[in-house]
């Protein structure tokens, strides 16, 4: 599968990856990012809006084909109205696990069955497609740090670097001053909610960091 047709939390999802120890970046705060990346992306096709800082679905009986987005969707129609800030932490390692299955279905990753503590049955993740990992990460540092114009990349780009800024996956240089805003603000009618959630996943990761 070519990156190109990622999703939004399945690309967040991968750059969590270190392709050099085979290691999950800050893996206490990768659930809320990626549900961040599905809220995102929610909003970005219209079928979640904002109502004063309420994740309200839109009155469309339609989905988007992708299971991950689809189930997100399926839950928030199903649950009393939430904050968007509420629902980038809310039950959302359900997102993160449906993105890993997808990824494997995709054969970005591997799924290996062991057995914690020698008893108790467990799935854990390997990387089986690096150079995807490596050439997401090439392109969301370009977005992040230039020289391109914020104005002449996807909406979906756009959003990608703020969310993985906010989640500390990229090392390097920092970005110019003024480009971070650029990025959220590039994100159309998906704006108001990308600054939310930005926000939120800047939290989530301060508080995994200080415990």
């Amino acid at each position: 599968m070519l990156h190109g047709s990622l999703s939004l939390p399945a690309r967040l999802c991968l750059l969590a990856w270190d392709t050099g120890t085979a290691d999950v970046s800050g893996a206490a705060h990768l659930p809320p990012l990626v549900r961040a990346g599905a809220l995102t992306e929610l909003a970005r096709r219209g079928l979640l809006t904002d109502d004063d800082g309420i994740a309200t679905p839109a009155d469309l009986d339609t989905d988007t084909g992708d299971p991950v987005l689809d189930g997100l969707l399926e839950l928030v129609r199903e649950s009393r109205p939430h904050h968007w800030r509420t629902w980038v932490a809310l039950r959302a390692r359900i997102t993160l696990d449906a993105v890993r299955e997808q990824l494997t279905a995709d054969g970005c990753l591997r799924a290996e069955k062991r057995r914690a503590l020698g008893v108790f049955p467990t799935v854990e993740y390997v990387l089986d497609r690096p150079a995807v990992v490596e050439a997401l990460r090439t392109e969301t540092r370009a977005a992040l740090l230039g020289p391109v114009p914020v104005a002449e990349l996807s909406e979906r780009d756009a959003a990608l670097a703020a969310l993985a800024d906010a989640a500390r996956l990229l090392s390097g240089d920092e970005h110019p001053p003024g480009r971070l805003e650029e990025l959220t603000e590039h994100g159309g009618a998906a704006a108001p909610v990308l600054r939310t959630v930005v926000r939120e996943v800047r939290t989530t990761r301060a508080t995994a960091v200080a415990h």
